[in-house]
């Protein structure tokens, strides 16, 4: 099956945790065998090798950088300008996976039409590009909304106004309070350039204040569901609801604090919890009970999104077993139709739909 995974922090991997993902995840463990400067050493899922080997020709990539106020917890740069600059570096590293070939930005709708007509050819992948759609993941390090527009031309072509906590345009996860002044102008100017809002990580308040200004197109990359599990990272029923309607995909996160409840990190463990590719399957079967179809929802993985094995579906090895989910999906009764929509064609819609 061909899959689309629409939340892969890539850059991130390459230049916070300096890991050359050109090499296959065994290699990556190697290398990091010993290092403990982060909690995730040793234990990556992620490498262009390993999308290649698992099929996954496309996915939306990230560049992200928090701005935070000095003595805050949370991790982030001092400045909005500093976290500019680290973006900026992200981007750089994408272009050097362009000229190398192991990588190509995808921007419209002829880039895509190409790339997909590049990936079912039924030639080996080994030689083929990854397709990457670039999403900003929190806004802080948008300067000023002039800075908005040079994004663009650069390729952003998606949004998440907030992430962990309060931010300069929106509020995110574990906080509160509907957006100001600034959040609702980077709205509109979203809207101006056609840049997609991703809904993933908005506050409960700043989540329905954007619903109710925001008119141009929005998907969530990756959400799972409060009904499962109880914490506001994740989308209650009416929020799930109101995504749907309108016309929104949810891409299925994989990351285990968000697949069952009552995790606590760095104690809990995935094979522990029970937690698998199946609790994955709960997640996304409940967004379609709640749609009636199969629709509005896809992958969103968050794979290495600063955790590796120790937090992901204990049988899940590297991302290639996203194909897994293929299988699980079939022996729940969900149609070949549904299988293509859920693992890319809902998302190559909602782009066809939206991108000129």
């Amino acid at each position: 099956m061909f899959i689309i995974d629409a939340h892969l922090d890539l850059s991130m991997n390459a230049m916070e945790w300096n890991r050359d993902i050109r090499l296959n995840v065994e290699t990556l463990r190697l290398l990091e065998k010993g290092m403990t400067d982060k909690p995730d050493r040793e234990r990556a899922t992620v490498s262009l090798p390993d999308l290649r080997k698992g099929n996954i020709g496309i996915v939306v990539a990230t560049q992200i950088a928090r701005f935070v106020k000095p003595g805050t917890l949370i991790p982030g740069w001092n400045s909005p300008q500093q976290a500019w600059a680290q973006t900026q570096g992200q981007l750089a590293w994408y272009r050097e996976m362009e000229a190398l070939g192991e990588m190509k930005q995808i921007t419209n709708k002829k880039t895509l039409q190409e790339h997909l007509t590049l990936w079912n050819d039924d030639k080996p992948n080994d030689k083929k590009a990854i397709g990457y759609i670039l999403s900003l993941e929190g806004a802080d390090s948008i300067v000023d909304i002039s800075y908005l527009e040079r994004a663009y031309n650069d390729g952003l072509r998606a949004i998440g106004p907030a992430h962990y906590g309060p931010g300069r345009y929106a509020n995110g996860t574990d906080s509160t309070g509907r957006m100001k002044q600034n959040g609702i102008e980077l709205l509109k100017e979203m809207e101006r350039l056609n840049i997609i809002l991703d809904a993933t990580h908005l506050c409960d308040d700043a989540f329905w204040q954007a619903m109710d200004v925001f008119n141009g197109p929005i998907w969530a990359s990756h959400n799972n569901c409060r009904a499962l599990v109880n914490h506001n990272r994740q989308y209650d029923d009416e929020q799930i609801k109101r995504l749907i309607a309108k016309g929104s995909v949810i891409g299925g996160a994989l990351d285990a604090w968000m697949m069952v409840p009552n995790w606590v990190r760095g104690e809990s463990t995935p094979l522990g919890m029970q937690c698998n590719l199946e609790v994955a399957f709960k997640h996304m079967d409940h967004i379609c009970q709640l749609a009636g179809n199969a629709n509005h929802i896809g992958i969103g993985s968050d794979l290495d999104g600063a955790f590796g094995t120790e937090q992901t579906p204990y049988d899940l090895n590297t991302i290639a077993d996203l194909q897994k989910l293929v299988m699980i999906f079939r022996n729940n009764g969900y149609s070949e139709v549904d299988l293509k929509k859920i693992f890319h064609q809902n998302w190559i819609d909602f782009l066809m739909k939206h991108w000129d």
